[in-house]
């Protein structure tokens, strides 16, 4: 007959003082739980912060619009009988359609005709701003033009760019296209070579400063006006 097996010994600390057994274990339980929590923080850790905000995307930066001043820092342009100047009538407009821009959220660099900055520049769009003959040619000679380069390396864009300043200007300006008078300066103009190909570009001859001088000095804001939304028609998407 098989004797019974006998109970394992507790250890004499444990049979001296049975209550130290369930502190043990209560110790021991803690230090494992804590290694736990532990290895929880390390993983939590090793993820990214969660109060660093990403990084803007380049989608996310705000669009810059470079504005050329026709014939600033350059030469006078058309000169008017009485003194009044192509390069004046360029850079005034080019300067309230910059402030307009920048209270809108956009950056924007006012260029000279043949600044530096524009070898390589690049932007969301550049437009060059220009008048027209300030000489009587016939009654025919009012309106405004605007063209792109006729090599464009980017024409899908620099298209729309041309048709949201065509539309919104006729409207804001009542002047008329002057779509067939647009010259080989126009589509050969050189800062379109110079600047970054992906870069849309446009000029625009905002009028001519003999017949619709009134609108360009007395009634600017209408010249401003087309112009803003024109851009923003293509920088928004509209």
């Amino acid at each position: 007959m098989a004797r019974p097996r006998p109970e394992r010994s507790a250890g004499p600390l444990l049979r001296a003082r049975p209550g130290l057994g369930w502190i043990a274990l209560l110790i021991l339980g803690a230090l494992l739980g804590g290694l736990g929590i532990v290895r929880g923080l390390r993983v939590v850790s090793s993820g990214p912060e969660p109060h660093l905000a990403p990084q803007p995307t380049s989608s996310a930066r705000t669009p810059r619009v470079g504005l050329v001043a026709g014939h600033l820092g350059h030469d006078s342009g058309a000169v008017c009988a009485d003194g009044l100047t192509e390069v004046e009538v360029n850079t005034a407009i080019a300067r309230e359609v910059a402030r307009r821009l920048e209270g809108l959220g956009y950056s924007v660099d006012i260029l000279e005709e043949f600044d530096e900055r524009l070898n390589g520049y690049r932007a969301s769009a550049l437009l060059s701003i220009h008048a027209d003959s300030c000489e009587y040619i016939n009654d025919q000679a009012t309106g405004f033009k605007v063209a792109r380069a006729q090599a464009d390396a980017v024409p899908e864009q620099s298209d729309r760019l041309v048709a949201c300043l065509i539309s919104a200007y006729r409207q804001h300006t009542g002047l008329r296209f002057h779509a067939d008078s647009i010259t080989y300066d126009m589509t050969d103009y050189h800062a379109f070579r110079e600047i970054d190909p992906r870069t849309p570009a446009a000029i625009i001859e905002t009028g001519f400063l003999y017949l619709d001088r009134r609108i360009l000095t007395e009634r600017r804001e209408r010249v401003v006006e087309g112009i803003v939304e024109g851009l923003r028609c293509f920088l928004e998407g509209r």
